[in-house]
């Protein structure tokens, strides 16, 4: 499965892929658009990535959680191009024996991904202006 995506994301499709009978837990992260963002009313979304980098990257960080938290299967996939109000822009599924650690992983892998992959964000606004969210600079 991919790691970046123009199309919706399918999450039935990621839990199937990363099935796995030794994990009892299951942590999902969705992230959703939402429709403010500091006091402004938000139209839309466009999301768009340097996308060799950030699928090398988002490969690389699915290896380090899984590395760093002995955690059997972490897969992240982000949307991208222009999403709606609602639309899903990333899901994040780690699987592992424990939940201590599945919650944990998961959170990494989304900090990291915001961190170190990328996307940018370009926030649409109901009185028409748009601005480039600031991120967290990239890491090198």
């Amino acid at each position: 499965m991919t790691t970046l995506s123009s199309q919706p994301l399918d999450l039935d499709a990621l839990l199937a892929e990363t099935e796995d009978d030794s994990a009892g837990a299951l942590v999902v992260f969705s992230g959703t658009i939402r429709n403010h963002h500091d006091n402004k009313s938000v139209e839309r979304l466009s999301y768009t990535a340097y996308e060799p980098i950030a699928k090398k990257a988002i490969a690389e960080i699915e290896q380090e959680v899984k590395d760093k938290f002995g955690v059997s299967r972490c897969r992240i996939i982000h949307r991208i191009g222009d999403l709606e109000i609602g639309d899903i822009a990333i899901h994040c599924v780690v699987r592992s024996a424990h939940r201590g650690e599945a919650f944990e992983a998961a959170k990494y892998a989304i900090d990291t991904t915001k961190s170190r992959v990328p996307i940018w964000k370009e926030e649409h606004y109901s009185d028409g202006t748009s601005v480039f969210r600031e991120g967290t600079p990239l890491k090198t």
